[in-house]
This record gives C-alpha cells, structure tokens and sequence, in this order.
C-alpha cells in the first residue's frame, strides 16, 4: 500500500483540519506562507481574513496560490494535503455568506470575546473578506500511517 490518499479521502482530511498554510506571491514573485483558519464546502477552500490584509491585495494582483494542511508529530503520523489553487476575493453576497457561517460555526469555539480582546484587533477584524480557494490540477498527498515499520 502506497502513502497516497484517494481524492475523497483527502478531502474528508481537509475539512477536518484546524490550520491550513495560505501561500500567495509578492509583486516581486517573493512567496508569503501563514497560517489560517479555514473551512471546506463543496470541494472548495475559503478563507475569511481581515479585508484589509495584503494576502488580499497579493491574491487581487496574482491569483496562483498554495495551500497545505498537514498533521502529526511522529514520522509514521505525517499525513498531509497540498493543492495549488487558484484565490479569488468574494463579493458580498449569498456564497460569501455561507462561508462566514461555517466559519462561525467550525471556529465558535476557537474565538475570544470581542470584550476580551484589544480595541486595535476587534477593528481589524470588523470588516472580513472572504477568498474561495479553487484547485488546480491534482492533489498532492501522503499519510505515513499507511505504511508499515518493519522491524
């Protein structure tokens, strides 16, 4: 048996994630990678961040992006899913809502109050844009936990 997961298995991986690695280019081609927050629907990846944060304004100049999700600690734990994607930057509307939903829905556990935190962080999050993350090409997986140790 080989360490790569099936399309459906990996997406099953996907949506149970908790952190994903967003990587967008710089103008000069530089690569950015973050960690964030996402949600899976429908076969596809969005993200919710602050409307004004250059990820934003990278993915508006230069759509081709990266994402990964990756778990484990232990070699024989590593199992991880890498897409190339193409980002795009939603209008408001019914898809965007959706996605906020689902956000607060997988991360309402996750959130501090908005009286618990500092006044410069609840306006930076007031206004939230919401990027669909859309795949290119094929999937690149593996999960160690296939393979088997000899000993």
């Amino acid at each position: 048996m080989g360490v790569r997961m099936g399309e459906d298995e990996a997406w099953e991986f996907l949506a149970s994630g908790h952190t994903g690695i967003l990587t967008t280019l710089r103008r000069d081609g530089w690569p950015v990678s973050l960690p964030l927050w996402y949600v899976v629907e429908d076969r596809a990846i969005y993200v919710s961040t602050p409307a004004g944060a250059k990820k934003v304004a990278r993915i508006r100049n230069d759509d081709r992006a990266s994402f990964l999700v990756e778990t484990g600690d232990a070699w024989v734990e590593l199992a991880a899913v890498e897409l190339a994607v193409r980002a795009a930057v939603l209008d408001d509307g019914e898809e965007a809502d959706r996605a906020r939903q689902a956000f607060g829905d997988k991360y309402a556990a996750f959130v501090p109050a908005s009286s618990s935190r500092p006044e410069a962080s609840n306006k930076l999050y007031s206004s939230q844009a919401v990027l669909r993350l859309d795949p290119v090409g094929k999937m690149l997986t593996w999960d160690n936990s296939r393979l088997r140790m000899r000993s």
